[in-house]
């Protein structure tokens, strides 16, 4: 049986959408809008010859089409002409309209039909967006659809326009395209937004053939930066154009805002915040780790929000953000989580001696790269502080902050969890330490006191973070 060219597999997963659009104003469109009807959507269809194509292909669809279609709605129903259909047929290889599978051809009729009833001119007053239709897109959920009137002109994925608009029905509104509106996947839906037109060149530059992994069957989920948001990278990191970035850096880049799996806005606000994995790769060849809050926004790596969550594609989702997420080091992650906002305070200590922070931010490759990092919680350092009788951080003397911080780092390893064993010896900055797994994963210092290990591999470009609800201190 032959398949769609343009159509991409989609995976299910257990995830629901909500839906935020973005959107601009323009001028009024150049199009007809005919005197109001009183049939009922299909009636109308029936009556109008450029739409014979349609009434056939709705007739033989799965899911009983014509009969949807003539129920009260309402409806907005995106209706290609005969030659949209033709010319849709001979781009996929089919002779005639039963060469099309009834599955494939019944989703592709319900990615033309939105839920309500949906002006012209409303359209034209949001000026671009993205609209849900009623095909199914990755985890069963509703597949979005772009609109842009920039052009004097209402256009439906980039693929489609308005020809004849507002024909008014019983049950609905029909707006006359000129194109058949493939099942997009989620190289389609950057391809068809003006804003992320510098995301798909830099797909197209980067090493790995990204945009024909981003066709794969997936799911993805994208977040996707503006173009606002490279113009931003690229002057941040003394880049003149997207052709001065090495070709291998972009391309990871690009995979550290690549999560597999299907994840919605939903997921992220319920889980509040933590860490996932992008398709990057960190020191030692384990990917990359993310972090998000939803605290204000939902933002990744302390740096980037999401402008516009839940662009459903057959294959993945895409999130707009605001900013490219760079290929995060220790010291970033640190700055990011408000879990270790304590370390980052002690570590940026004006008077302390040792340049923890551009230490700590060395890249991968370069001595004493990478490392790895036990990091005390806040409520750890709180609880030092009450160890120790002190009121606060800045009661701690130079040399034992000093000394005590040297303790979480070790330099020249990116020590994972799987490979602490019991009994473990660990050569820090400031001197040896013991793991043991047995009963769950602790460090002992040479004090006897114990430390939990409390969250495990947190990967950064150079170095492994694992949290810890003790500070480890130095022989006292």
């Amino acid at each position: 049986m032959k398949t769609l060219t343009a159509l991409k597999r989609f995976s299910a997963s257990l995830l629901v959408v909500f839906f935020v659009a973005s959107c601009n104003s323009d001028d009024d469109n150049n199009v007809n809008t005919p005197t109001p009807q009183a049939n009922n959507i299909v009636d109308l269809a029936i009556a109008t010859p450029e739409l014979s194509s349609l009434v056939a292909a709705l007739q033989a669809a799965d899911g009983n089409l014509d009969t949807v279609l003539k129920s009260n709605g309402p409806f907005t129903v995106l209706a290609p002409t005969n030659a949209a259909f033709s010319a849709f047929l001979s781009a996929n290889g089919f002779a005639s309209l039963s060469d099309v599978p009834t599955d494939v051809l019944s989703q592709i009729l319900l990615n033309h039909v939105i839920s309500g009833s949906v002006p012209a001119s409303a359209l034209v007053g949001q000026g671009s967006g993205y609209a849900k239709t009623n095909a199914t897109g990755v985890g069963g959920a509703s597949m979005s659809l772009f609109f842009n009137t920039a052009n004097n002109d209402v256009r439906f994925n980039n693929v489609a326009s308005v020809s004849t608009a507002d024909i008014s029905a019983s049950n609905g509104i029909i707006h006359i395209v000129d194109g058949v509106i493939g099942l997009p996947d989620v190289v389609d839906h950057a391809l068809a937004n003006p804003g992320f037109s510098n995301l798909v060149a830099a797909l197209g530059a980067a090493d790995g053939g990204l945009v024909a992994v981003l066709q794969g069957s997936g799911p993805f989920t994208v977040l996707a930066p503006n173009n606002d948001a490279f113009g931003t990278f690229l002057a941040d990191n003394n880049f003149s154009g997207l052709g001065d970035v090495p070709t291998d850096v972009l391309s990871q880049v690009l995979l550290n805002h690549v999560l597999a799996g299907a994840t919605f806005s939903t997921d992220l606000v319920d889980a509040g915040a933590g860490y996932t994995t992008t398709s990057a790769t960190g020191a030692g060849g384990n990917p990359m780790s993310l972090y998000f809050n939803t605290n204000d926004g939902v933002k990744f790596n302390g740096v980037s929000t999401v402008a516009a969550a839940d662009v459903v594609a057959t294959n993945g989702v895409i999130h707009a953000v605001d900013a490219v997420i760079g290929l995060p080091t220790v010291v970033d992650f640190a700055l990011a989580d408000p879990t270790f906002t304590t370390l980052v305070a002690a570590l940026t200590r004006s008077d302390l001696t040792f340049d923890f922070v551009g230490t700590l931010s060395t890249p991968n490759g370069t001595a004493p790269a990478p490392f790895t990092v036990f990091a005390p919680t806040n409520d750890a350092f709180g609880a030092l502080l009450t160890e120790l009788s002190l009121a606060g951080l800045a009661d701690i003397p130079e040399a034992t902050l000093n000394a005590t911080l040297k303790m979480h780092a070790v330099a020249g390893a990116n020590v994972r969890s799987t490979a602490l064993t019991d009994n473990m010896t660990i050569a820090t900055l400031g001197g040896n330490i013991t793991a043991n797994v047995t009963g769950g994963a602790t460090l002992t210092d040479a004090n006897g006191r114990v430390s939990n290990i409390i969250a495990v591999d947190v990967q950064a470009s150079n170095g492994v973070i694992h949290a810890i609800n003790k500070v480890v201190l130095p022989p006292l």
